[in-house]
C-alpha cells in the first residue's frame, strides 16, 4: 500500500467544490443518482428524473413567455439603427434555448447510460487507482477550482449585464427563472468537464506508474509484467469510458461551445458600437467587457479540459519509450510493452465532438480567429449604422 500523498488547502476547496456542484445539481434535478450503500453504486432515481424534467423545461416554457420585463426600452433604437445586432441576438437567444433542451433531454434519456459510466469510474478508483497513487495530483483541484469559479462568475456577469442596464423595465421572478435555466446548462456541461478531470487523474496516475517502472528497470531491477499488463487493461477501459462518455454529451457540449462564440460575436460588435458613439464609462468598462472575457475564458477552459487529457495520453506513448533503454527484458515483459505501445499509437485519448472536430488547443486557436472574422465581417457589412446621428 503506498504511502497516502499530503494534500493541502487547495485541495480542500476542490473537494467542497465538488460537494457544492453535486448539491446543487440535485436541487436542481440534474444528477438523478443516488448513492446506494448496500450495493455500493449509484443508482437511477426515477423521482430525481421526473423531478428535474418536470423542473427544468417548467422553467424553459416560463421564459418563452411573453413579457414587458425586457430591456425593449433600452435597445429598441439600437435595434432600429442597427438591425444585424437583433438578428444576431435572436440567433443566440435560439441557440441557447436548444442547447438546455439538448441537455436536459439527454440526462431524462442516457441516464442509464451515464450511471453505468460513473459506476464503472467509481469501481476503477476503489480497486485499483487508489492503490496506485504515488503522489497528489495539483491539476486535478486547479481545473476544478477554475471550473466552479468560472459557473459563479459566468452567472454574475450575465445579472450584472441584466440589472446593470440603466432605464429598464424588469421583472425579478422571470430573471430568476432565466438564470436558473443558465445555471443548469453551466452545471450540466461542468458535470462532462468534471468526468474529463477524473479520466485526465486516472491516466496521469498510470503514467506515474509507467515512469517509476522504467526508473525501476534503469537501476537494474526487475519489472513485473504483470503490472504492465494491468496498466494497460486500465487504460483501455478509460479510453473506452472516454469514449462513451463523448457521445453522451456530444451534442450539449457542442451547442454550448457555439453559444459561447455566437455570444462573444455579439457582444464584441455592441461593445464597437458602444465605443464609437461614445456612450457612458460604465458602460464600456464595466457591464459588456467582462461578459467578453468571461465568455472567452469559459470557452478556452473547456478547451483546456480535453487537451489536458489528450496530452497526458499522449505523455503515456512518450513514457513507454523509455523501456526501449533497458537491458535484458525477458520476453514476456517485451511483449506486454510492445502491445501497450501498438495499442496508443492507434487507440488515442481525444475528445471529438459530433464526429466533427477534436477538440484541443489548435482547434481553440481556430476558434478564436473564427469570432474575430466574424466580427469584421459584421462590422463591414452593418459599417454604416456603427455611428447614430
Amino acid at each position: 500500500m503506498p504511502q497516502q500523498p499530503h494534500r493541502g488547502y487547495r485541495h480542500r476547496v476542490a473537494h467542497f467544490t465538488l460537494k457544492s456542484t453535486l448539491y446543487a445539481s440535485w436541487a436542481l434535478g440534474l444528477f438523478p443518482f443516488t448513492y446506494d450503500s448496500r450495493t455500493r453504486q449509484l443508482t437511477r432515481s426515477r423521482w430525481l428524473l421526473s423531478y428535474g424534467l418536470v423542473l427544468n423545461l417548467g422553467l424553459i416554457g416560463v421564459v418563452l413567455l411573453p413579457g414587458t420585463e425586457d430591456h425593449r426600452d433600452v435597445r429598441i433604437d439600437m435595434f432600429e439603427r442597427n438591425p444585424i445586432i437583433q438578428q444576431v441576438e435572436n440567433m443566440v437567444e435560439i441557440i441557447s434555448f436548444l442547447t438546455a433542451v439538448a441537455m436536459h433531454l439527454g440526462i431524462f434519456w442516457k441516464s442509464r447510460e451515464m450511471v453505468t459510466i460513473l459506476n464503472e469510474l467509481f469501481l476503477l478508483e476503489k480497486r485499483h487507482f487508489s492503490n496506485l497513487i504515488l503522489a497528489h495530483c495539483h491539476q486535478f483541484d486547479k481545473y476544478v477550482i477554475q471550473k466552479c469559479i468560472l459557473v459563479v462568475l459566468e452567472v454574475g456577469s450575465s445579472l450584472l449585464i441584466y440589472f446593470g442596464v440603466p432605464d429598464s423595465n424588469l421583472v425579478v421572478t422571470r430573471a430568476f427563472c432565466i438564470y436558473l435555466v443558465q445555471v443548469g446548462v453551466l452545471l450540466g456541461v461542468t458535470h462532462f468537464h468534471l468526468a474529463v478531470i477524473y479520466i485526465y487523474r486516472f491516466v496521469w496516475t498510470i503514467n506515474g506508474q509507467l515512469l517509476e517502472l522504467a526508473n525501476q528497470q534503469r537501476r537494474g531491477q526487475k519489472v513485473d509484467p504483470a503490472r504492465i499488463k494491468l496498466l494497460f487493461w486500465l487504460y483501455s477501459r478509460l479510453l473506452e469510458v472516454n469514449s462513451r462518455l463523448a457521445a453522451i454529451y456530444d451534442i450539449p457540449v457542442t451547442l454550448f461551445m457555439v453559444t459561447l462564440m455566437s455570444a462573444n460575436i455579439m457582444i464584441a460588435h455592441v461593445l464597437i458600437i458602444i465605443w464609437i458613439n461614445q456612450f457612458s464609462l460604465l458602460d464600456i468598462l464595466l457591464l459588456f467587457p467582462q461578459a467578453l472575457l468571461i465568455n472567452f475564458y469559459d470557452l478556452w477552459l473547456s478547451i483546456a479540459f480535453c487537451e489536458l487529457v489528450e496530452s497526458t495520453g499522449r505523455q503515456t506513448s512518450d513514457i513507454l519509450k523509455l523501456y526501449n533503454d533497458g537491458e535484458d527484458m525477458d520476453e514476456e515483459l517485451q511483449r506486454s510493452l510492445s502491445d501497450f505501445a501498438l495499442f496508443c499509437s492507434h487507440r488515442r485519448l481525444r475528445f471529438r465532438h459530433c464526429g466533427l472536430f477534436y477538440v484541443n488547443y489548435e482547434m481553440g486557436f481556430r476558434m478564436i480567429i473564427t469570432n474575430i472574422l466574424y466580427l469584421v465581417f459584421l462590422v463591414q457589412f452593418d459599417y454604416m449604422n456603427l455611428k447614430y446621428k
